[in-house]
C-alpha cells in the first residue's frame, strides 16, 4: 500500500512538472488597439501609411500589424498585415459640469442634436442631477429637432434644480463678503460676547438660511468659513465613482467620446488685507483669529483624486475625453473679489484628456468648443499591434506614436494595463 501511494506520488509529481514544462512554453497572443489622430496645422492628415507609422511599448519599437483609416462611421482605408474586425460602433457620453444653463450651451446640444449622432450610435447625457441613454429606437419615433429641444429641457431643468444648493451658497458668500467689507470702511463692527457662547450659537442657527438677520461679525466669519467648507464638499470629486465610470466604459464596444463641459467657477472672496485688519481688531480673540486662518487655508485648494491613476485608468479603457474649458466672465460685484476656483480641476482633467488622446481646449462659446471636438473625434486611424515577450503583470505600458520623418502632431492614448 505505501509502494502504491509513492508511486501515486511520483506520477502526480510528474504530470505537475510536464504542465509546468507546457505553460512556460506556450505564447499569450495578446492585440492592442490604439486610436490616432495625425495633425498638421491643426488639419487632420488622411494620408498615413502603415509603413510611415512607429509605434513603441515601454521604448521598445513593436511591429505593426493592421492600419485602418475610419471616417465618421466608415472604413476608408485597410492596410493589413494581419486581419482584423475594427469596432467602429460610436459611444457618446455629454457630461455637463456645470453651475448655470445659457443660450449658448443649448445651441452646443442643438447642433450635436441636428448634425453629429446617428441611429445606431450609443448617447449617454450626464447632468448634475442624473444620467441619461438615448433609447435606439428614438430616430424611428422622434425628429432631430424634438430630440434636440428634449435634451435642451432636460439640461436646464437638471441644472437649475441640481445646483441650487451650491448657487444659494454663493449667493450667500456674496453677501457676506460685500458685508465684511463694508462694516470695516464704515466702522460699523461688533461681535458676540464670548460669555453668552450658547445663546451666539443659536443665534447663528437661526441665522443659517438668511445672512441678514443682524448677524455678528465674528457670526459672519465662521458662517463665510462653513459656506466654504459646504462648496469643498459639493465639488469634491469621488475617485471611486471615476475609476467605475472608467470600468464601464471599457465593458462598451466600439470607439468611446466624452465630451466634458466643464464651467470655469468663481467665488466670491473676502480681501486677504481686510481678514488681515480683522485679525489686527481682534488679535485677543482667538476664536476669531483661528476662523480667519481657515478661510486662508481655503485659498490652498489640493486635487482630491490621483490624477495619474486616473489618466491610466481612462487610457486603459480606450476613452476620449474631451475637455472643453468653459470660461465665462466672473459677476461684476461692488465691494466684492471674484476669484477663480477651478485650478485645482483644471489641469487634473486637461492631462487627462491629453493622456486619452482627446482634445482640451478653452473658450466662452461652448459651440465652438464642440465643434472641434467633434471635428477631431470623427477622423482616426485604428493601428493594432501584438506586443513583444508580453507577460500578464497588471502593470501599465506606456504606448507612444510616431509618423516617420513627419513634424506632425499625434495624438492617441497614453497605453494599457497589462492584466
Amino acid at each position: 500500500m505505501k509502494k502504491a501511494l509513492l508511486l501515486t506520488a511520483f506520477v502526480f509529481l510528474g504530470l505537475s512538472l510536464f504542465s509546468q514544462e507546457i505553460f512556460i512554453r506556450q505564447t499569450v497572443v495578446v492585440n492592442v488597439e490604439v486610436p490616432v489622430r495625425v495633425f498638421k496645422d491643426g488639419k487632420f492628415v488622411d494620408n498615413i501609411s502603415i509603413d510611415d507609422f512607429e509605434i513603441f511599448e515601454e521604448g521598445i519599437p513593436q511591429k505593426i500589424e493592421a492600419v485602418y483609416l475610419i471616417k465618421k462611421m466608415t472604413v476608408e482605408k485597410r492596410e493589413e498585415k494581419k486581419r482584423f474586425s475594427p469596432k467602429i460602433k460610436r459611444n457618446f457620453i455629454l457630461l455637463f459640469e456645470v453651475s448655470e444653463y445659457f443660450a449658448k450651451l443649448g445651441e452646443a446640444v442643438n447642433y450635436f442634436a441636428h448634425n453629429v449622432i446617428m441611429p445606431g450610435d450609443n448617447l449617454i447625457v450626464i447632468t448634475p442631477v442624473k444620467a441619461y441613454m438615448l433609447k435606439h429606437n428614438t430616430f424611428e419615433i422622434k425628429t432631430r429637432e424634438e430630440i434636440a429641444s428634449r435634451l435642451k429641457g432636460i439640461l436646464r431643468k437638471d441644472v437649475t434644480i441640481g445646483n441650487s444648493e451650491y448657487r444659494s451658497a454663493v449667493s450667500d458668500l456674496t453677501t457676506l463678503a460685500r458685508s465684511l467689507s463694508e462694516s470695516l470702511r464704515s466702522g460699523t463692527i461688533s461681535v458676540s460676547d464670548p460669555a453668552t457662547e450658547e445663546e451666539g450659537e443659536e443665534d447663528i442657527e437661526q441665522n443659517w438660511s438668511d445672512p441678514h438677520l443682524g448677524m455678528e461679525i465674528d457670526e459672519q466669519l465662521l458662517y463665510f468659513g462653513s459656506l466654504l467648507h459646504k462648496l469643498e464638499i459639493l465639488r469634491k470629486v469621488n475617485q471611486i465613482g471615476l475609476s467605475d465610470f472608467a470600468q464601464f466604459l471599457k465593458n462598451q464596444e466600439g470607439q468611446k467620446y466624452v465630451f466634458l463641459f466643464y464651467q470655469r467657477e468663481y467665488l466670491p472672496q473676502i480681501e486677504p488685507r481686510i481678514l488681515n485688519q480683522y485679525i489686527s481688531l481682534f488679535q485677543q480673540r482667538l476664536d476669531i483669529v483661528t476662523t480667519i486662518t481657515g478661510i486662508f487655508d481655503f485659498h490652498k485648494r489640493d486635487v482630491s483624486f490621483d490624477v495619474d491613476r486616473m489618466k491610466q485608468t481612462y487610457s486603459d479603457s480606450s476613452v476620449s475625453i474631451h475637455f472643453m474649458y468653459l470660461t465665462t466672465p466672473p459677476k461684476i460685484v461692488s465691494g466684492v473679489r471674484m476669484e477663480d476656483h477651478s485650478e485645482d480641476l483644471f489641469a487634473p482633467f486637461k492631462d487627462m484628456a491629453e493622456a486619452t488622446g482627446g482634445l482640451a481646449d478653452s473658450s466662452s462659446n461652448p459651440v465652438s468648443l464642440f465643434k472641434n471636438a467633434l471635428d477631431a473625434s470623427e477622423n482616426y486611424y485604428l493601428l493594432y499591434y501584438s506586443p513583444k515577450n508580453y507577460t500578464g503583470d497588471g502593470k501599465f505600458k506606456n504606448i507612444k506614436v510616431r509618423v516617420k520623418n513627419k513634424d506632425y502632431k499625434v495624438t492617441h492614448r497614453s497605453g494599457y494595463f497589462a492584466n
